[in-house]
């Protein structure tokens, strides 16, 4: 294996979900369909589902894990930060210069998954 074809979350409220996703981040909706809705990213899809559906798939009770991210990409990460802060959304940290070569702003979907926005800049560390 050598690609990421979907990264889904299962959220509690589809409705809200799409909306932050949507409005707050900015990602380009698709469509919605049973549950499902998706957005249009280059890549590796994006995607929500609803909770309450997802027993079907799994064959138990799905539960938010007690840490997740998504990294999305960004051209101007203050010029997003300060977007989405006056849409009153909760800010976890940042923005900040990360040593690896991000500038980042951590937020907090409404199922509390945290959303890192990224800016690439130079790296102040090397690998190993």
């Amino acid at each position: 294996m050598d690609s990421i074809g979907y990264v889904i979350l299962y959220v509690s409220d589809l409705d809200v979900s799409i909306a932050f996703y949507r409005d707050v981040i900015g990602l380009p909706y698709k469509f919605t369909d049973a549950g499902y809705a998706e957005f249009g990213t280059d890549g590796t899809r994006f995607a929500l589902y609803e909770r309450r559906r997802a027993e079907w798939l799994t064959g138990q009770p799905v539960t938010p894990g007690p840490a997740a991210e998504i990294v999305l990409v960004v051209a101007d990460v203050d010029a997003e930060a300060a977007r989405i802060a006056a849409s009153g959304a909760t800010v976890l940290s940042g923005p900040a210069d990360r040593p690896w070569g991000h500038r980042t702003v951590h937020l907090a979907d409404p199922d509390g998954f945290v959303v890192e926005l990224a800016q690439e800049i130079p790296r102040r560390r090397t690998r190993r």
